[in-house]
Formats: structure tokens, C-alpha cells, sequence
């Protein structure tokens, strides 16, 4: 009388196991359409596609549906000006060669975003988001691109850029460029993504991208990162060739790496930094590159001297920032830090020199990449008539005043610039220099910024606070990481340091990463 009872017992058992192999093959057979890469790093996703649970087809296949959906449509980020069209074939020759041979290294088959004022020699324009220089494509890759295809990385766009990398007016909108239009910041679309590697930054941070390429002269790496919530490295000058990126200034012009960890970004510096055997003598300590992402500890931060430095642009301005910076300063401590409390140096008159130097560079430096690049355009005048002839597009919101005032400026031999390099220089490094001497600092750090503020293409831009200057004029790294958030909106916390000190900054910048854990990704609606 129990046989009943037994049959059904057995049935419900066979059906748990049907159903836990389906469950199986149906995880199996899950789409890229259905996989999510969003926050994964280059370590993570190196590892699945070792494992072979994971192509690079299928992640440049994951991240171009995600370009798609939320940077052309959706909230419309706009900051992916093209993407490359040979991306998936070269995935999918990345992913033979793996199969093949291994991995030529730790970006082998990651997708990267390069900034749209970066060589590329493939089907993809380099215009500095400027309709002037439509349909211009190098002859050559930029040095830092091609170490990049060497070291197995898929190109996998051009991110928009404040046009001419923000040295067009001043009253320009950081994230607008006459070809991609307006950047938005993923946070609060309505809100501005700074500049000039605006989109670069949003593509990391939206994830749209494993790393990008951005380029700074004065806070173009820092800035944009730091207000959209992810990690950007700007090297000493000279670290990174600057072959191929169409420039302002010699004197201050980098690419730098943007990732959403500290570990990313070193990985990305690490292949970039090569020598570039064909470029002018750059300072440099020595030809050998280290491996920046190698030996990062979350103890790194004990018995670290880091000054507090207190005399930042736009200082005391808003007590809700310099309580996120003044909770990050209590964070380095308890971890070991020796904090030097404050720091200040006198930058006065730098500003002024500064802007004399870029504006006699920014001509000359143009000119000299326009002719050599095989652009539509050769000169800066050329360009600043073509801008006046074509001005509904390309200048609605503002116009081209800092082009006009480089326009008139002399040559290079000219003894006010010569006088203007010599000061700024001679402040910023001085500064620097003397306050690490003085009291033995390992680091110095200060806020990256203020939290974004609302686009507005009628007055332009609102700063409120920052501190890129210093390490951008001297030519010294600077590092900045998500701090906190004010509102909802990002704000980072900068180290910067002495010339070639990148692989102490990145130490430092980790462990205050790994003991803050502050990055959140924007929301999706």
C-alpha cells in the first residue's frame, strides 16, 4: 500500500535532476546579448578568457551593444565619437592567437577607447572633434597605439573630446566638439563630464570600455576622471611619447591612462611608457619601463610622509568637498600614513606664464603636426578661417578666441616666451620640489575636484575646485582615485609627486583605493 507514495518520491527526484541539467545547459548557452562584463577588470577578465569561459569577440560584442543602447540611444552619453569597424575581426584574430600560442600579455584581446586626437593608420579619423579636420586619417599609428596593437589590446574607438582638446575659447563647454556634440556625465546627463578627455572618462566609467586613452596639458586626464568616478593617471613629462597626438603644448602635453581601479590604469601606463626611439630627447630617468601594476599592496601606506596640501585652486569654496578630502586624509592615517598637515605653496604668477607658454606653443606645435600628418587643413590660420566660414557648425555655442590670440603670437624665440616657460616652470617645480625636501614627503595630495555642474553652452564652464596645475606645469605625475561622493556626484582625492615617482604614486593611490572603496558605478534608467 505504500508503492503509491515510493513512485512519486522517485518522480520528483528524476524531475530535480532534469531540471538541474537544464538549468546547466541553459547557463551554458547563455548569449553574449545576456552576459554582463560591467566593473569586470583587466585581471578578471584576462583569467575568463584563459579559461576560455570568455572571447574577446564577446566582450567587444558585449561592449558595442552597450555603446548602442546608452551612449547613441538611452540617456545618450554621446561620449564615442566613432567605433572601429574592424574591432570584431580583430578580436577575433586575437582570440586565434591565444588559442594558438597564449596571451602576448595582460591587455591581450581588452578592448581600449583612444581619445579622437590620437594617430590611428586605420579606418578611423583622428580631428580632435573638430569638422575641420573631417575625414583625416594618419598615415601612421601614434607610438602609444601602436605599442598598444602590440601588446594585443582591440582598439575599439575614438572617444569624443572637448573640441581641440579645450583650447578653442574660453567660454567653451568642456565635452562639446562640432563632431560628437555634447558629452554627458553618467551620473546626471545633465551634467557636464569635464574636459578635454571628457569622453574617454565617460566611456570607462559607464562601462563602455575596459580602459581608455586620454590626453592632458593642464587637467584634461584628471578632471574628467575624477568627476565621472574613475581612476586617471597623468605621467611625467616625457614618460609617454607624445608621437601622433595632435598637441597644445610640448611643454606640458601627455597621454595618460584611465581605468576604473588603480591596478587597470598601471597595467595600461606599463605598455604605454615604452621609449619611443624616433621622438626628440624627452626627460626621462631611464629607458627601462617597470611594471607599475606589479606588487601593489593594500599595506603600502604605512610610514608614507604625504603632505596636505591647502593652497589648491578654489580652496575653502565648498566645506562639502574638503569633507570628503578631510575623510580621505583620516583614512591614509589610520592605515600608517604620516600625514604633514598643511602644505602650502605659492604659485603666484605660474597661471599667467603658463597661459603665455601654451599660447605660443599650441601655434607652433599645430602647425608643425597639421603639416606632417597629411591633414585637409595645414596651419592654424587655415583653420581659424575655416571655423569663421563654417560658423553655424562649428561654432553655435562659442567661439575661437584663444585660437585667435595663439594666431598672433611670434616663434618660439620670441623672449616673452622664453621668459614665460622659464617662470612657470621654475614655480611649479620649485614648489613642488621644495615642499617634498623641506618636509620629507613621500606624496603630496589635494582635492581632483568639485562635484559636476549643469551644462550650460550660454556661459560655458564652472569650476570650483581643483589642483591639476602644479604637477601639470611642472611636468610631475599625478594620480587621482574616487574619494567620496557629494549628491550623487563623484569627487577624487589627487597624489601627485616628483618627476618619475609614477610607480610610488600608484602604491600610495592602491592602498588608499583598497581601504576607501569608493567607486559606484553611475545608475542605468
Amino acid at each position: 500500500m505504500h508503492e503509491a507514495p515510493i513512485r512519486s518520491a522517485k518522480y520528483m527526484k528524476r524531475l530535480t535532476i532534469l531540471a538541474s541539467v537544464l538549468s546547466l545547459f541553459a547557463s551554458a548557452c547563455v548569449t553574449v546579448e545576456q552576459r554582463d562584463f560591467r566593473e569586470r577588470g583587466v585581471a578578471s577578465l584576462q583569467d575568463s578568457m584563459e579559461r576560455g569561459n570568455v572571447t574577446s569577440r564577446q566582450l567587444v560584442q558585449f561592449y558595442l551593444r552597450r555603446i548602442n543602447e546608452i551612449d547613441r540611444n538611452g540617456p545618450a552619453l554621446r561620449s564615442i565619437i566613432e567605433v572601429n569597424p574592424d574591432a570584431l575581426d580583430i578580436a577575433e584574430a586575437l582570440d586565434e592567437e591565444r588559442r594558438e600560442s597564449g596571451a602576448r600579455g595582460p591587455l591581450h584581446g581588452i578592448p581600449v577607447v583612444l581619445k579622437a586626437n590620437i594617430d590611428t593608420a586605420d579606418k578611423m579619423m583622428t580631428t580632435a572633434g573638430s569638422i575641420a579636420l573631417a575625414g583625416h586619417r594618419p598615415p601612421d599609428d601614434a607610438f602609444i597605439v601602436a605599442r598598444l596593437r602590440e601588446a594585443g589590446a582591440v582598439i575599439l574607438g575614438k572617444a569624443n573630446l572637448s573640441e581641440w582638446a579645450n583650447f578653442r575659447s574660453q567660454n567653451s563647454s568642456s565635452g562639446w566638439s562640432s563632431i560628437g556634440g555634447q558629452t554627458r556625465n553618467p551620473y546626471d546627463p545633465l551634467r557636464n563630464p569635464c574636459g578635454s578627455s571628457s569622453g574617454s572618462a565617460v566611456a570607462v566609467s559607464a562601462n563602455l570600455t575596459v580602459l581608455a586613452v586620454g590626453t592632458e596639458t593642464d587637467g584634461s586626464v584628471i578632471c574628467p576622471a575624477a568627476i565621472n568616478g574613475i581612476v586617471g593617471l597623468k605621467p611625467t613629462l616625457g614618460l609617454v611619447s607624445r608621437a601622433g597626438i595632435i598637441p597644445i603644448a610640448h611643454s606640458q602635453d601627455t597621454a595618460g591612462p584611465m581605468g576604473r581601479t588603480v591596478k587597470d590604469a598601471a597595467l595600461l601606463l606599463t605598455v604605454m611608457a615604452a621609449k619611443d626611439p624616433a621622438a626628440p630627447a624627452a626627460r626621462r630617468r631611464s629607458d627601462s619601463v617597470p611594471d607599475y601594476a606589479a606588487g601593489l599592496s593594500a599595506g603600502a601606506l604605512r610610514g608614507k610622509r604625504i603632505g596636505v596640501l591647502r593652497t589648491h585652486s578654489g580652496a575653502g569654496n565648498d566645506e562639502r568637498i574638503h569633507k570628503v578630502f578631510d575623510d580621505s586624509v583620516a583614512i591614509l592615517k589610520s592605515r600608517g600614513a604620516e600625514i604633514v598637515d598643511p602644505i602650502e605653496i605659492d604659485t603666484e604668477g605660474m597661471g599667467d606664464a603658463e597661459y603665455e607658454v601654451l599660447l605660443y606653443e599650441f601655434k607652433s606645435d599645430l602647425n608643425d603636426y597639421l603639416e606632417s600628418s597629411n591633414a585637409p587643413l595645414k596651419t592654424l590660420e587655415a583653420i581659424i578661417e575655416f571655423n569663421m566660414a563654417n560658423a553655424d557648425s562649428v561654432m553655435p555655442h562659442f567661439g575661437q578666441d584663444i585660437m585667435e590670440s595663439a594666431q598672433s603670437k611670434g616663434p618660439l624665440t620670441d623672449t616673452e616666451y622664453l621668459h614665460a616657460l622659464t617662470t612657470s616652470g621654475r614655480i611649479a617645480r620649485d614648489g613642488i620640489n621644495g615642499a617634498l625636501a623641506e618636509h620629507d614627503l613621500d606624496a603630496l595630495i589635494a582635492p581632483s575636484n568639485g562635484p559636476a555642474w549643469l551644462t550650460d553652452h550660454v556661459n560655458g564652464d564652472h569650476f570650483s575646485v581643483g589642483s591639476s596645475s602644479l604637477a601639470a606645469v611642472a611636468g610631475y605625475p599625478n594620480v587621482t582615485v574616487p574619494a567620496g561622493y557629494i549628491s550623487g556626484l563623484p569627487v577624487g582625492i589627487s597624489f601627485f609627486g616628483a618627476a618619475f615617482s609614477e610607480k610610488n604614486l600608484i602604491e600610495i593611490a592602491y592602498a588608499f583605493e583598497q581601504a576607501n572603496q569608493a567607486r559606484k558605478p553611475p545608475l542605468e534608467e
